[in-house]
């Protein structure tokens, strides 16, 4: 990573500052929506909206099922800001600009990142329009060097070599569990491993075989690098993906994948995830010295 790609600490906090000049709203919670998942932002009541290029240092989405704006608002008692739309590698964003919102989330008092996605489920238990919460994920444009922390590190956000190993909080995704039985979905959900690769293409079938042997459930193509930059702020996550498709690791199977078939799936199950996370907001306890509960 070039000394050009670096974003100092001022311009994240430019950001914050023109954002809280903008809304009222001091949000403790953020949601970032995967594709076809956007409908979790309307669910906020008393909503400040603004389109991601009026904002000053965001980039643009340009995915098909990704809206590009940010909304504040309350849900259930906690004031939330909610990205309908996230930035990938794929479009040609430096990992710095895929993951600028976390950061500039922590400056406005977020305490908790809840992080949705949509997958293709590699687990032979898991089917499309399941729901998996990510226990853990495979970062593996990470593990060759493509991490949002490369770098000279910034301490005012957290320490140089920050741990990984309880990336996902335990106790929220005990809770997102408990709440799936009340609601009655419990047979749709089940945890398990993330694994993010670069796309935009779609795994080959060597490639998903490989994945499968590795122990990942579900593979997608973001999600990862936002958690790093997260766990480094000191933020509690919870994570998960819609499963959208199972990935092809036959060469006897002719199915294939295709994006409008993953929107498809994700408008189908949007009413599920938003009573999930509504519900496991409501029950969050919020405060401004959170205990890493992550195991």
């Amino acid at each position: 990573m070039h000394s050009k790609d670096q974003i100092s600490h001022d311009e994240y906090q430019k950001t914050a500052d023109w954002l809280m000049s903008q809304t009222k709203h001091r949000p403790q919670v953020a949601i970032i929506c995967g594709s076809g998942l956007g409908m979790l932002a309307d669910t906020l009541k008393c909503q400040d909206s603004f389109a991601y290029s009026d904002i000053p240092g965001f980039p643009q989405s340009t995915v098909q099922g990704h809206a590009g704006r940010l909304v504040f608002g309350e849900l259930k008692g906690k004031t939330c800001v909610c990205m309908q739309g996230r930035f990938h590698m794929y479009e040609g964003h430096s990992l710095l600009k895929t993951t600028f919102p976390v950061r500039v989330f922590k400056l406005l008092g977020v305490e908790t990142l809840i992080v949705t996605n949509a997958a293709g489920s590699l687990a032979d238990g898991l089917q499309p329009g399941d729901i998996m919460i990510i226990k853990d994920h495979v970062n593996f444009p990470g593990l060759v060097g493509l991490n949002p922390l490369c770098g000279p590190n910034d301490d005012k956000f957290g320490p140089r070599f920050p741990a990984m190993s309880g990336c996902y909080d335990k106790n929220l995704r005990c809770q997102a569990m408990e709440i799936a039985k009340q609601l009655g979905v419990a047979g749709l959900m089940q945890e398990g491993v993330y694994a993010m690769v670069g796309g935009p293409n779609f795994e080959t079938i060597a490639e998903a075989r490989l994945l499968h042997r590795l122990g990942v459930d579900a593979v997608g193509m973001s999600t990862a690098p936002e958690v790093v930059v997260a766990t480094h702020c000191g933020l509690r996550v919870f994570g998960l993906s819609l499963i959208t498709n199972k990935v092809v690791k036959s060469y006897e199977d002719s199915d294939s994948v295709n994006h409008e078939g993953v929107l498809e799936v994700g408008r189908l199950r949007s009413h599920t995830v938003q009573q999930l996370v509504t519900e496991l907001i409501s029950r969050m306890e919020i405060n401004n010295n959170i205990t890493n509960n992550a195991a």
